[in-house]
């Protein structure tokens, strides 16, 4: 098989007049840090790293409200999507005016070797995503290297409704890595509302995300009281949920920040 993306899509190799928009801000950040930031002609306003390159890069909205108009005109040769961040119809929308579309979908740490080597095999960039490969394997070698006790953890992602995570998310496996276990075991959402008074006896630790909603110390409190006993910290969730070139320190970042 040759470059092969999510949906079963073959990519050729693309030449270096390619134009290429991204709608996943951990792929914008990738694609710069294979050394692609001159081809890339559109970011959504979410991509936010590496700040002093992609403030260059014309917006085109969100990773949900895309500006479709606006995609159109900067005529982009490749469009890459991801199968959580972006709707369905609006990828299928672009598809009919972008002649490549390049669609990614990680589930776990691991997938980000493939992920690197996707972009980098897409655009030349052979050699910049192998030596991301490395510096991958040497952090999540170093991250696994550590035995550490099961650990059930509560990670929430928003306020009002409270919701969490799913087993079947790459946060979910990333936290796995340093054996803390998310809450609940099972779920019909990959993303579920939780009752936290029901699930305050089983949980050890709970870590509130930076993102999508922006946890602060003052719901440290509040948390505290409805899940009596347990841990309650705040967590860069870019740390935990950015995969690509991001996924290297955030491994860094997670075995410091199960040590304190």
């Amino acid at each position: 098989m040759g470059l092969v993306d999510a949906v079963g899509t073959e990519h050729p190799v693309a030449g270096g007049d390619a134009r290429i928009v991204s709608i996943v801000p951990s792929v914008t950040e990738l694609l710069c840090d294979l050394g692609l930031a001159a081809q890339l002609v559109g970011r959504t306003g979410f991509c936010i790293h590496p700040r002093e390159v992609v403030r260059d890069i014309p917006k085109v909205g969100g990773t949900k409200d895309v500006n479709l108009d606006r995609i159109r005109e900067l005529a982009p040769s490749h469009l890459v999507v991801n199968i959580d961040e972006n709707e369905k119809e609006t990828v299928e929308e672009l598809a009919r005016s972008v002649p490549s579309v390049i669609v990614t979908h990680p589930l776990a740490p691991e997938d980000n070797l493939g992920l690197y080597r996707l972009l980098g095999g897409i655009f030349d960039r052979t050699a910049e995503a192998e030596r991301l490969c490395e510096e991958f394997s040497a952090a999540y070698d170093e991250l696994t290297g550590v035995a550490r006790p099961a650990t059930a953890v509560l990670y929430l992602i928003w306020r009002d409704p409270w919701m969490t995570v799913s087993r079947d998310t790459y946060i979910s496996r990333t936290l796995a890595l340093v054996g803390w276990e998310t809450v609940p075991a099972s779920a019909d959402d990959r993303y579920p509302k939780v009752d936290l008074a029901a699930v305050s006896g089983e949980v050890e630790r709970v870590l509130l995300s930076s993102e999508p909603f922006r946890f602060r110390e003052k719901h440290l409190a509040e948390v505290e009281a409805l899940v009596p006993g347990a841990r309650v910290t705040l967590i860069d969730g870019e740390m935990t949920s950015w995969y690509g070139s991001r996924a290297i320190e955030g491994l860094r970042y997670l075995g410091d920040y199960a040590r304190g």
